[in-house]
């Protein structure tokens, strides 16, 4: 029986040219100069912390990391922003989580809108942080892949493994 997986991964390597390439981009920006704004990506590669001088560079920032990030082809919907804080020196601090995998509950829903899309001879379980979906023919897969794409869900999917 023909089947795929529906998985959300990120480029990690994509992020770390993104955020090295915002890194450069505000040093060289006249209105950073002088807010000691910075872009860290931790060891694991799973938080970004932005810091700077105010909560207006605070949007700013965030806004030269995501065009950095659109444009290395990374969804902003991998994103998930923690409020932004007071550091020290009136500075001001955000953390940003970068999401991986399907949830369970995140797997739940793509398993219920299979569901709903009531195809003959498609089914769908969870297996870790994926999902398989199987069919009878592959074009009801195709189908549910471009369902699944025109959903809007809160996480970037990807579709692997097709198998006949």
């Amino acid at each position: 029986m023909p089947t795929f997986d529906v998985v959300s991964e990120i480029d990690m390597q994509e992020v770390k040219n993104a955020v090295d390439q915002a890194q450069r981009e505000i040093t060289n920006r006249f209105d950073f100069k002088g807010t000691n704004s910075s872009i860290e990506l931790d060891e694991k590669g799973l938080d970004l912390t932005l810091e700077t001088a105010s909560e207006d560079r605070m949007f700013a920032l965030k806004q030269v990391l995501e065009e950095k990030l659109v444009k290395r082809k990374v969804s902003l919907k991998c994103l998930d922003e923690g409020k932004i804080e007071d550091a020290a020196g009136g500075r001001a601090r955000q953390k940003i989580d970068l999401k991986q995998g399907v949830s369970s509950e995140m797997a739940k829903k793509i398993n219920v809108y299979i569901k709903d899309l009531k195809l003959k001879g498609v089914q769908s379980s969870t297996q870790g942080d994926q999902v398989r979906v199987t069919g009878k023919k592959r074009d009801a897969l195709q189908d549910v892949i471009s369902a699944l794409k025109e959903a809007d869900l809160e996480l970037p999917l990807q579709f692997q493994n097709f198998r006949d």
